[in-house]
């Protein structure tokens, strides 16, 4: 598909739509209107469940997709922990653990592109469960600003601390796999029969 056409793809469509609404969500917090912006939160989230789905079912898979729906999901999930921070709704500590794992893992990726030694560069099932628990967090956080249920701020705290754990501990074990795959010897082709 042509570069520009695909931005016209249903999919890239609605990863857009989620780039757009993150600064109204922002100014939503900021200007502590939860109601709407709690909307907001879920207007990019079923875009962001919207997007893959299209994806596959139109056959509309894209390099553009491939590279702006983990931006975008990147860019909403780093705004909404340095918002909530701002406005003293999740714990400075947490959000500076969030980041520093982040920073992280983006100076390994660009270091190890930059001198051409990226190799499989898969998320691993701590990586996974890492990202699981920080949507499950921010979605707690937003919920507990506009439902009174004090089960809810229980989870948020627990959800919080869980964040707090995972993040360094993920991101020790990536520096860990790294630095393995980086001393295991290059895979050798295995000659055919003729």
């Amino acid at each position: 598909m042509p570069p520009l056409s695909q931005l016209a793809a249903a999919p890239n469509l609605l990863t857009m739509l989620r780039l757009f609404v993150l600064p109204f969500l922002v100014i939503e917090i900021l200007d502590g209107h939860w109601k709407l912006a709690f909307v907001l939160l879920w207007v990019a989230g079923v875009s962001d469940g919207l997007d893959g789905l299209l994806a596959r079912l139109l056959k509309q898979k894209t390099t553009l997709g491939l590279y702006l729906d983990p931006i975008a999901d990147k860019l909403l999930m780093s705004t909404l922990f340095l918002v909530l921070m701002h406005v003293n709704v999740i714990p400075r500590y947490v959000t500076v653990l969030v980041f520093s794992r982040d920073l992280g893992i983006l100076l390994i990726a660009t270091v190890l592109f930059a001198t051409g030694t990226l190799r499989d560069f898969r998320p691993s099932l701590l990586g996974k469960a890492n990202t699981v628990v920080q949507i499950l967090g921010l979605l707690t956080v937003m919920t507990v600003q506009v439902v009174d249920a004090p089960g809810l701020v229980e989870l948020k705290m627990v959800l919080l601390k869980m964040i707090a754990f995972l993040a360094p501990v993920s991101a020790a074990e990536y520096a860990w796999i790294v630095v393995k795959r980086m001393q295991s010897p290059p895979a050798t082709a295995v000659p055919r029969d003729a």
